[in-house]
């Protein structure tokens, strides 16, 4: 069941330290990066949405598109804090993300999905994309 007290939107600008616990809660945060940095990254991303509870005004929610504004885009960086998670919150983000690109007339839109993830993503209309590997360049592995 969808949470219906959740409101989503796209900002130009938010608050680090709640973008940080959202990182933290889903392991992408390192003690020895600097929380300045969100706002580049918010800055930097083709659309960033927050996620945020409506009854306790608290974030809760943050998924980010990286693209080029013309033909491709990357989602990245989808978390819903693990209180509010199997709620349809996510379905609900990724949704917003996709009309949003979509909209801007950007058909061809992907991801990486986090190992055990992949059939929340298969049930929004995502396809792996067969004979392509994702890689990450390691510099010194």
């Amino acid at each position: 069941m969808v949470n219906q007290n959740v409101e989503i939107k796209l900002v130009d600008t938010w608050i680090e330290e709640e973008i940080v616990i959202l990182y933290k809660s889903a392991g992408w945060w390192k003690e020895s990066y600097d929380p300045s940095g969100i706002k580049k990254l918010i800055k930097g991303s083709f659309a960033f949405a927050v996620v945020i509870d409506s009854v306790t005004g608290k974030t809760i929610g943050t998924g980010r598109v990286l693209s080029d504004g013309v033909s491709d885009a990357y989602l990245q960086d989808l978390v819903v804090l693990p209180q509010y998670r199997r709620k349809g919150i996510g379905k609900k983000l990724v949704e917003f993300l996709l009309d949003y690109c979509l909209s801007q007339g950007i058909l061809w839109i992907a991801l990486i999905s986090e190992p055990g993830q992949d059939s929340f993503y298969l049930s929004l209309g995502f396809k792996p994309m067969k004979r392509y590997i994702p890689m990450k360049y390691q510099k010194g592995d």
